[in-house]
């Protein structure tokens, strides 16, 4: 298992080297510049000198080659550089704004395991009963439902629900505070968000459960185990469950993945200041530097899940073993 985790962190290096070339080149493919945003951002008028100058101070003026070569080294060691757009660390602005996006994702997908794995496995259980045409209409309705009006929609509830009790509608706050400072006042900032994500991201998981469970009950080991006068339940948990999840383990870990820098609409709607917001902005702004940063931190968190998954598989299906 050492050997098979430490070979597959080894093999971890040139995806993240590809990803750090491809995000380089495509980088500098988008027309515009960093410095003519930055010096004409006033409406000031552009000096070429201080065009020049501002070239210089972030290196802009080497060759593509030199830039990549500086880039590739100071990756190696962990050093994202400095902001073009903002002049702070990179380091700085990613940990200003990876703890909102890390907590949503986290409790998006503890919502959506809570809701489709158990819904997903009565549907397929109870297949072709009221319950499970409800599940279904959930499920295609939350695939269905545009993520921007859902999120609007759920503001729109919230408002006319406190409206309707309190007096005065009420409305999540905006500044951000950690979970161990105020609980509270945290879970009332992402605690809709995660609802919002959660809902979507449970309607595609809930679909798969319910397949999956729906092909391993008709296999031959699901009738030789009842012939040998198991409990259901046990049939059900031990032997069903187990086997059907693995599919749906690889698409909630990619899912999860895609949370922590795909949810631009949501802290867009919700006005949170994550990762993906901050990743539109620097594209908006030419800021290379902190671009690349957020895309190889996307990178790396989809290869660690990756390998986590990898790892769930020898757990949930004892055939699978890593040497």
């Amino acid at each position: 298992m050492h050997r098979y985790i430490i070979t597959r962190l080894l093999l971890a290096l040139p995806t993240l080297a590809g990803a750090a070339a491809l995000v380089f080149i495509l980088m500098r493919l988008i027309p515009g510049d960093v410095c003519v945003i930055r010096l004409g951002s006033g409406g000031a008028h552009l000096n070429q000198d201080a065009l020049d100058l501002c070239h210089k101070q972030l290196g802009l003026d080497q060759p593509i080659v030199v830039q990549f070569l500086t880039y590739l080294k100071n990756l190696a060691l962990f050093d994202f550089g400095i902001s073009m757009w903002s002049g702070n660390p990179v380091w700085q602005e990613i940990l200003l704004r990876l703890p909102v996006s890390l907590e949503v994702a986290i409790l998006a997908t503890v919502i959506a395991i809570l809701l489709a794995i158990p819904l997903g496995t009565l549907s397929a259980l109870k297949e072709n009963s009221a319950l499970d045409h409800v599940v279904r209409v959930l499920a295609i309705a939350g695939i269905a439902t545009p993520s921007f009006w859902l999120g609007i929609m759920s503001l729109i509830l919230v408002l006319n629900v406190s409206a309707a009790i309190t007096g005065s509608p009420w409305l999540p706050p905006i500044d951000y505070v950690p979970l161990w400072k105020d609980p509270l006042y945290n879970l009332s900032i992402v605690l809709l968000p995660a609802i919002t994500v959660g809902y979507r991201y449970s309607a595609v998981t809930m679909r798969l459960t319910r397949s999956a469970m729906l092909e391993v009950m008709r296999e031959d080991y699901i009738r030789t185990a009842r012939a040998k006068g198991l409990l259901e339940q046990i049939v059900v948990n031990r032997h069903a469950l187990k086997n059907a999840l693995l599919p749906v383990v690889t698409l909630i870990g990619i899912e999860f993945a895609f949370l922590i820098g795909g949810l631009v609409v949501t802290e867009q709607v919700f006005n949170l200041n994550g990762i993906g917001r901050l990743l539109v902005q620097a594209v908006q702004n030419q800021d290379n530097v902190l671009a690349q940063a957020l895309v190889m931190l996307v990178v790396l968190v989809f290869v660690i899940v990756n390998l986590v998954v990898d790892l769930l598989y020898a757990w949930l299906d004892p055939r699978i073993r890593y040497s």
